[in-house]
């Protein structure tokens, strides 16, 4: 049997795997389907470009631009050696995307590397994402807008970790976070983007937590995160994610990129909290946050 180039092209627009070939200068060759479902991107929109123009602009989970010395690709093409990384990838509607990369050198009949592949995955759970979707649409706890968890489904939520907080002793943090200067957001560009900012921060949220920890739509321009057996520590840093990855993601128009930041609240729950006390310490930490010019994290003492 005779392998020709349509059949393996063949196969690789079946794989659920993004793949991409470079060559030395980082230039995009080839573009599978998987890549295109993951990034938003079709082939047309990055042949002929290199991977940092405005494509994928990889940044880890501190928002790190890893586009220059850290890139997995342009280690692979530099050592020759398979290099494999958890990255955050740009897709094309402005939010970040978790992935798994690996990035494989490529080299001629004599040896000399003259690319690379990148296989990417993503590592974002959709399947369990989209079940839990589906049951929250099946009882109506879902915000229309941004597909989170609604405010209803957050308060039953809180009440069900106080109680085992109280019961077994199991810890669990909020995280409130809010859109800065979204007002101005909305004066300035319009209800539409206004909107279009709300989805893509609710995109990057949930890439921030774990797949049993909850983020929904608060209300407005709040979201709320509910955190499982988490420590003060480790809660801090998930809100850090949460600024470090909304603030290097952003909405392209037609002149600009459109980029916002959060402040956030932090504060574990406590034996003797209801819903409304534990949501009220963490808006009055938030609003501390605001009053310090943003983009930055009040923690509960």
């Amino acid at each position: 049997m005779v392998l020709n180039n349509e059949f393996y092209e063949m196969i690789l627009n079946n794989l659920y795997d993004g793949v991409y070939f470079v060559d030395r200068d980082k230039k995009i060759l080839y573009w599978n389907r998987g890549a295109e479902k993951i990034t938003g991107f079709s082939a047309e929109d990055v042949i002929g470009k290199r991977c940092w123009n405005d494509v994928l602009r990889h940044v880890d989970a501190q928002g790190n631009n890893l586009c220059d010395e850290e890139c997995p690709i342009l280690k692979t093409i530099s050592h020759g050696k398979i290099w494999e990384a958890e990255v955050y990838l740009h897709h094309k509607d402005g939010h970040r995307v978790p992935v798994a990369t690996r990035a494989v050198p490529i080299k001629n009949t004599d040896g000399e590397i003259i690319g690379a592949v990148e296989i990417f995955s993503d590592i974002s759970s959709t399947t369990a994402l989209t079940q839990k979707v589906k049951e929250l649409q099946e009882i109506a706890f879902l915000d229309s807008l941004t597909h989170l968890a609604n405010r209803r489904y957050i308060e039953i939520n809180i009440q069900d970790r106080l109680s085992e907080l109280n019961r077994y002793g199991w810890p669990f943090g909020i995280i409130l976070a809010d859109v800065d200067k979204f007002k101005s957001i909305n004066d300035t560009y319009g209800h539409d983007i206004g909107d279009e900012v709300l989805m893509m921060v609710a995109k990057t949220l949930p890439a921030c937590l774990r797949l049993f920890d909850i983020v929904g739509r608060w209300g407005g321009d709040e979201f709320v995160a509910i955190v499982i057996n988490v420590r003060k520590k480790h809660l801090r840093e998930i809100a850090q994610r949460f600024l470090s990855l909304v603030r290097s993601s952003g909405i392209p128009l037609e002149r600009e990129i459109l980029r916002v930041t959060v402040s956030t609240g932090v504060t574990l729950a406590k034996p003797r909290d209801t819903v409304s006390s534990v949501l009220k310490r963490a808006d009055s930490l938030m609003y501390k946050s605001k009053a310090s010019g943003g983009d930055c994290i009040s923690v509960d003492r």
